[in-house]
């Protein structure tokens, strides 16, 4: 597994052609981001990151860039993962069932359920099926 004090993946490695430069604050940033985040969920989400392709992780790079292309309320705003997460929770899985079928680790899920549930302003699973069922 790849971590953030070792060396780049080989696969990476030999597709960019890269050398990871030596940064002051890197250590520092990456210690903060451990902190702040606690050792499980740093570590899930740095192997999630490790396992990204080239293509992915500048796709992901890019998303926080440019002007919104969605609404910010309403089923429209929903992103395809979070309308993944939606289906999911219809079907009747729990949390821990949506992040095995989506390959994501449950607190992503419930990430994604808060944002839908702020974006459509439900306040409960109930009524998010509810919902899913007149929007389906």
């Amino acid at each position: 597994m790849y971590s953030p004090t070792s060396t780049p993946p080989a696969s990476i490695t030999h597709r960019t052609g890269s050398v990871k430069v030596w940064d002051s604050g890197y250590e520092a940033s990456v210690a903060a981001l451990r902190n702040a985040m606690g050792e499980n969920d740093f570590e899930s989400t740095w192997a999630e990151g490790a396992s990204l392709s080239t293509e992915e992780a500048i796709t992901y790079a890019q998303r926080g860039r440019g002007e919104r292309k969605r609404p910010s309320r309403g089923w429209a705003s929903l992103t395809p993962a979070e309308r993944d997460v939606v289906r999911l929770v219809s079907e009747g899985l729990a949390n821990n069932d949506i992040a095995t079928r989506l390959f994501v680790s449950p607190r992503t899920v419930q990430t994604h359920l808060t944002h839908v549930y702020n974006k459509l302003r439900l306040s409960s699973r109930m009524q998010l099926a509810q919902e899913a069922a007149r929007h389906a």
